[in-house]
């Protein structure tokens, strides 16, 4: 299994509501690519993100799967919208998990 993971910075002017908005649209993705084993998508509450505002999280079963979902249409929707609130820098590994 495939574990992908992306930190979201955004520009001080970028509200909660928009950053929001994009976890929400980021978790539907499960129902609209079938190959996603499990996505979570959520605000960070702590002191400790350095900036970061946001995570992500994608469970792959395989690493073809995880290829496809970067150029998917519905993904790159998502990096749009992103993009559109104030997306400055993101952070993202992958990593194979351990069976």
């Amino acid at each position: 299994m495939i574990e992908h993971i992306v930190l979201f910075k955004f520009r001080d002017e970028t509200t909660k509501a928009q950053i929001e908005e994009g976890a929400r649209k980021l978790r539907s993705l499960k129902q609209k690519l079938p190959y996603i084993l499990d996505i979570q998508a959520g605000l960070n509450y702590s002191t400790r993100g350095k900036g970061y505002a946001m995570a992500l999280t994608v469970r792959f079963s395989s690493k073809a799967d995880h290829e496809r979902y970067t150029p998917s249409t519905e993904h790159q929707a998502c990096v749009s919208y992103l993009k559109e609130i104030g997306l400055v820098d993101s952070l993202a590994m992958d990593f194979e998990i351990a069976e």
